[in-house]
């Protein structure tokens, strides 16, 4: 099994003191700024209590014991939601993206071979975004490059192609996760005013990110290109393909260098994370879903762990899947996916 999402803290600040030049350490000392004090979750739902860590233990020994050491595990792909696209200071989003990163490295990485990760790289600056890809980008443990799935310009924009160039000159994986602070409203209505809706909602901003991704050409400009969508739940995708492709029959005259259905696109290119589990209330459907996508391909493993969700793919829809496609899903897609 390889868990293709588990979360790690976001460093306190003075963990990095070590990684990030030595004014900004002064400056963090004597004046407010902290580095990025945004969290992608409201604090009083971020985490299973029943997944603490016990007295005595680091973070990386709680994820052993509570991932890593589970029977069938062999990797997982860790992701630190450190919100850089919150930092309105240019210098300072560079600088603290690869401080982090290489905190991600030293800390996480370096003392568990079973562990890869996301990188995380200042989108809102796509030129200096793709000069941190390509600085840690061909570490042996790097397979993914985080992109919040609320960003301040559609990712498929052409203000992000040097970000895309550099992903793909590196050969890594586009990895689009809930969450973002780019200071935009999430919804094309406005701003909600609960939290319950953004999070109901934030497939819906997926959906119009791969709409942006595949409508602008990046999978005809990267043929090679690789993108996961994680905690944004599955369970959408065979109708969004469907409609995706009847508008994409009735408009492709606006879009020439759009060659094959949007849905063909999706199925070579992105895979999704299948936790959290959207379930409907008969478990036979959520199989019916899956027949639905048309692929035996896309679907990724993962246990958002250690946010609590309701619904466990592991028990909730691994047992009801065909053998073959129980393999798949668990871990034989991910290492064909990410190939390291």
């Amino acid at each position: 099994m390889i868990d293709c999402d588990v979360h790690v803290p976001e460093p306190e600040v003075e963990e990095l003191y070590q990684y990030l030049p030595q004014h900004w350490v002064e400056h963090v000392q004597q004046a407010a700024f902290k580095g990025p004090r945004t969290s992608y979750y409201p604090p009083l739902v971020r985490r299973d209590p029943g997944l603490a860590v016990e007295q005595g233990e680091s973070s990386l020994d709680a994820l052993r014991r509570q991932v890593l050491d589970r029977d069938g595990v062999e990797m997982a792909i860790v992701n630190c939601l450190y919100a850089i696209d919150s930092l309105h200071n240019p210098e300072a989003a560079v600088d603290f993206a690869r401080a982090a990163n290489d905190w991600l490295i030293e800390e996480w990485l370096a003392r568990d071979d079973r562990l890869r990760a996301s990188m995380v790289v200042p989108l809102q600056l796509p030129e200096e975004a793709a000069q941190e890809i390509d600085r840690v980008g061909g570490h042996p443990g790097i397979v993914q490059v985080l992109l919040p799935v609320r960003t301040e310009h559609p990712l498929g924009s052409r203000i992000n192609r040097p970000l895309w160039a550099a992903i793909d000159r590196q050969r890594l994986v586009a990895g689009i996760h809930y969450g973002g602070a780019p200071g935009k409203p999430p919804f094309p209505s406005g701003w909600p005013s609960h939290h319950f809706e953004e999070h109901a909602g934030m497939a819906q901003v997926a959906q119009s990110q791969l709409c942006s991704i595949v409508v602008e050409g990046v999978f005809d400009l990267f043929p090679e290109t690789r993108v996961t969508v994680s905690e944004c739940g599955f369970t959408w995708l065979p109708a969004f393909m469907w409609r995706f492709d009847k508008e994409w029959r009735n408009l492709r005259r606006l879009v020439p260098w759009v060659k094959r259905s949007p849905s063909a696109y999706l199925k070579d290119h992105v895979r999704l994370t299948i936790q959290p589990l959207d379930a409907p209330p008969t478990p036979e459907l959520l199989v019916d879903v899956v027949d639905q996508i048309g692929s035996e391909e896309m679907l990724l493993f993962a246990s958002d762990y250690p946010h609590l969700q309701i619904g466990d793919p592991a028990t909730e829809l691994l047992p009801r899947l065909p053998e073959g496609l129980a393999r798949k899903v668990s871990g034989e897609n991910a290492r064909a996916w990410y190939g390291r």
